[in-house]
This record gives C-alpha cells, sequence and structure tokens, in this order.
C-alpha cells in the first residue's frame, strides 16, 4: 500500500528537480528575529546536527490524516483501519529506505531519538549472548552511543581514531581488527556511529561490518547522522557478510520533529528473547498467570500505543528522501561541505577539526572548527546576537572525542590541565570545545557565503565584539546591552489564549 504524500506534480520527479523542489519546503526558513544591531535579520539555521526543520509536506501530512485519527491495533472501523494499514506502510518503507530485507529485518519505534532504542538493543544483546561480556566502542561516539553499552552491554573498550592527517579523526580500522583478534570470545558486538555528530567523518560501516563478522561479532550502527545524509545498505554492498546486524536512527534528525526513534534489527535477534517492554498490543494471550508474546514483527516489539502522528510525519519524509535519491543527497552535501571548507582555509585564523580532505576521509552534514585564540562560547554568542546565524557549541555530548580533536588548537593548556588532574573539567574551562555548522538540504551557498562573511568581520573586529559579552559563572557569554526576550515571538499559552479568544 502507498500513502499520498506527495503531489500528483511531486510523484513524478525523481533526483536532482525533486531535490530542487523540496529544498525551499521546510518549515522556518524564513523565520526572523531582532539582532543586536537593532535589524531585523532572516535566521541561517546552520543547527541540522541537532535537530533539523520539519519538511512541509511531512507537516501536511500529518494535518491531512488528523482527520482520519485513530488508535492502531484494529481493523474494526474506517479510521481505525486507515490509521493500521498507513503505520504498517511505513515500517516496511522504512526496511527500504535502509535496504534492509524484509524476510530478515524488522522495523519499530521507540523513544524520540537513538538514546532509548540504543539502550533497549544494548540490553537485548547482552540477553542473546550473556557468555560474551565485552563491546567494542569507538571513541567517536555520541554518550547515546556509549553509555548504554558501559550499563548493558558489559566491559567497553574504546577504539581510537586515525591520527595520522590522511584519516584524522576517522575509526582506526587496524586497531579495531586488533582488539576483535585478541578477544574474539569474549566480544558480542561492535558499536560504531556512521556519521561523527562532531566532525561530518562517515565511518565505512559495511567494511566494519565484514571484519567483525569474520569473528562472529554483530555490528551495530549509530546512524542518527547518516540516515539524511548518506545510502545506507544494511543488507550489504557486495555480499551478505557486509550486512549490518543493527541499525538505529533519529526521526527528528530527518526532518520529521516529534517523529518516533527508529529500530532495524535482525528478526532471528529479537526472537531469542523476550522483548524489553511488555503491554498492550505485543501479547496474544493474558491469562491471570501467564502470556504469551506476539510471534508478529514489528507488534512484538512495540508495547502501548504508539506515536501514530509522529510515524507520519516520519514517513512522508523518509519517502520524500529516498524519492529524491540518497545518492543526489550525498552528492550535493559533499559539494556544499568542500565549499565551505574551502572558504575556512582562505582565513588562518580558521581551524577545522579532523582531516580536511574529503577525498581522502569523506565527510557530510558537519564541520566544527574554532577561530584560533577567541573561545567558542563567544563566538556562537556573536554569530547569534549579531548575525541571526544559529550554530551550536561546546563539545556535543562527545567529551572524549572533543578532547582528543582539541589537541590540534589546545595541546599545552589540556595536557597541563591532565597534570593537574587525569579528570578534565568540561564545565570550567571555557576554552574547552568548538563550534559546530551543520547542514540540511534546505541550506545554500548563499548561506555558506553569509556564514564566512560574519566569520571574517568577527576575526577583523574581535577586539569590539569581545568587548559586548562577560562570562558568567555558568560558563555562558552574556550581551552587556542586548537581551533576548522568547515571549516575544512565541508565548505557548498567549498562543493558546489568541486563538480561542481569551
Amino acid at each position: 500500500m502507498s500513502l499520498p504524500l506527495l503531489t500528483p506534480e511531486t510523484m513524478s520527479m525523481t533526483g536532482k528537480k525533486l531535490l530542487d523542489k523540496i529544498k525551499t519546503d521546510f518549515i522556518g526558513l524564513d523565520t526572523e528575529y531582532i539582532v543586536a544591531t537593532g535589524e531585523k535579520k532572516r535566521r541561517i539555521y546552520l543547527d541540522t546536527t541537532a535537530s533539523s526543520l520539519m519538511m512541509g509536506v511531512a507537516n501536511r501530512s500529518a494535518n491531512e490524516f488528523l482527520k482520519h485519527y485513530s488508535n492502531t491495533h484494529s481493523l474494526l472501523h474506517f479510521s481505525a483501519k486507515i490509521s493500521t494499514k498507513n503505520y504498517e506502510w511505513i515500517h516496511n518503507r522504512i526496511l527500504d529506505f535502509v535496504n534492509a530485507d524484509h524476510d530478515e529485518y524488522t522495523c519499530f519505534f521507540m523513544g524520540s531519538g537513538v538514546t532509548a532504542g540504543m539502550n533497549r538493543i544494548a540490553k537485548t544483546l547482552n540477553r542473546l549472548r550473556p557468555d560474551r561480556d565485552m563491546v567494542l566502542v569507538s571513541i567517536m561516539e555520541h554518550h547515546s552511543n556509549d553509555l548504554p553499552h558501559r550499563k548493558h552491554g558489559g566491559k567497553v573498550i574504546h577504539v581510537p581514531t586515525y591520527t595520522d592527517l590522511d584519516n584524522m579523526g576517522s575509526m582506526n580500522i587496524e586497531i579495531l581488527e586488533k582488539y576483535l583478534k585478541q578477544f574474539h570470545d569474549r566480544i558480542n558486538y561492535v558499536s560504531v556511529t556512521g556519521l561523527s555528530n562532531v566532525t561530518g567523518i562517515i565511518n565505512p560501516i559495511n567494511e566494519i561490518a565484514k571484519i567483525a563478522h569474520k569473528y562472529d561479532v554483530y555490528v551495530v550502527v549509530d546512524a542518527a547522522q547518516m540516515a539524511a545524509h548518506v545510502p545506507i545498505y544494511m543488507n550489504g554492498i557486495k555480499d551478505l557478510s557486509e550486512s549490518i546486524d543493527v541499525l538505529l536512527f533519529s526521526g527528528h534528525k530527518t526532518y520529521a520533529p516529534g517523529s518516533p526513534g527508529v529500530i532495524i534489527a535482525r528478526k532471528s535477534f529479537l526472537n531469542s528473547v523476550e522483548p524489553e517492554d511488555v503491554g498492550g498490543g505485543m501479547v496474544d494471550k493474558v491469562f491471570p498467570d501467564n502470556y504469551f508474546v506476539s510471534k508478529k514483527f514489528p507488534d512484538r516489539e512495540e508495547a502501548g500505543t504508539p506515536n501514530i502522528l509522529g510515524a507520519i510525519t516520519l514517513g512522508s519524509a523518509i519517502h520524500v528522501l529516498d524519492s529524491i535519491g540518497m545518492d543526489v543527497i550525498l552528492e550535493e552535501d559533499c559539494e556544499l561541505i568542500k565549499y565551505t571548507m574551502d572558504l575556512m582555509k582562505q582565513n588562518s585564523n580558521i581551524y577545522i577539526y579532523g582531516n580536511r580532505n574529503i577525498e581522502l576521509c569523506p565527510r557530510a552534514g558537519t564541520i566544527s572548527f574554532n577561530i584560533l585564540d577567541m573561545d567558542h562560547g563567544l563566538l556562537a554568542a556573536v554569530l547569534n546576537d549579531y548575525f541571526n546565524i544559529a550554530v551550536r557549541n561546546e563539545c556535543f555530548c562527545a567529551h572524549p572525542y572533543v578532547e582528543k580533536m582539541l589537541h590540534g588548537t589546545h595541546k599545552e593548556k589540556i595536557e597541563d590541565l591532565e597534570c593537574q588532574d587525569d579528570r578534565l573539567s568540561w564545565t570550567v574551562e571555557p576554552w574547552m570545545g568548538m563550534v559546530r555548522v551543520s547542514f540540511g538540504i534546505y541550506n545554500t551557498k548563499k548561506d555558506v557565503d553569509d556564514l564566512l562573511e560574519a566569520l571574517n568581520m568577527i576575526i577583523d573586529k574581535r577586539e569590539f565584539y569581545s568587548a559586548q559579552y562577560v562570562l558568567n559563572k555558568e560558563g555562558e557569554y552574556i550581551n552587556n546591552k542586548f537581551s533576548f526576550s522568547s515571549k516575544e515571538y512565541f508565548s505557548l499559552t498567549g498562543t493558546i489564549d489568541k486563538d480561542i479568544g481569551i
């Protein structure tokens, strides 16, 4: 069954033509704020790695669906038929999106991102092979793909990144295999990010899977950043030995804010252990002294009432991305990354973290950098307050990786701290962090030009901008004269009261 998510005109489009049509159809692209100069400026949103803007067609699809809204788990009345059938279609559409065989894999939803799913998978794989007490995790990981394995998966060994210039910042494949050889009878699985949320560096997940499978080790991929930028092949590219065992991604990073997190996993794994969560919808029979878990996927993995509306927005966005073609999206993404880095390299005051040659070390979506001798928090504040450019700063929930990358600019300061204390403080030192720009399919070279114009101006007038701020005890840079009131732009109670006439 297919959902009428797109107009007849758009349905006939694919590739670059469809991408060009969709690029301007996002909610919030024209949002304006008054900046510190008193001017009203359009927001340039460069924080997609944290959360993407919502695709217009996803929002419209959700609104259209609400006319028929009903709970799932029934085919009795008309609305329930619509909800149930479309909810089923979305699961299957996502399997197609990641090139996963429907007989071998299932797709199910939980939480609002990868975090809940990764905790679930760590528990499941630990119960599946309790005799294997070790997990390999790259040092690149977001805390969501590190801490769950420490708590539920067993003893975690962190695989370092390459330090040579050709591969700096990507997972060290040779050391990975060294650990696999050394502890092959103890390692349960490898969990690795497909695309770094700090540097945008892409890991070769299918190659990693092939190596791990030689040692009877499973592979889990955190695709929170990858899914919206890079084609994914769950069943492998050349042969089945490259297949990914489990993959997770976040709907709110794939142009569908408010949608659930996604887990794609081998049915054989899940069939072997009882689901972690139990409740309505995942059982066939319940008796006073016993119950029987359903054998049907994904029902057995989704206890309770699902986030139906969020699933509708997610299915809509995924359908559009797949209709465009992820190869087309990646090509344009890489072009924008290269364009940005080439402009940044022209100013010696801008330091880009990780390998800067995307042909040797592929990147997508994200660049982290600093202006030399300027705190990341100050730079982010100035970009926002004076230019209405939305970026993110600090350590992006990836402290170990950021600390390693910061050696490129702050080696002496880090070594000095390490001499004083072997556990670095991430709150006390205002220099300890980076500025991150990240792109969605709605970003353009004009956005990049505006960013670089702002950066060059800040570098030229850094004394002026520095004088406008004070550093408070929380480590935040506060403008001396300018303040922003969120209520002037949006108040939930104000919006409600206006709507109902209070």
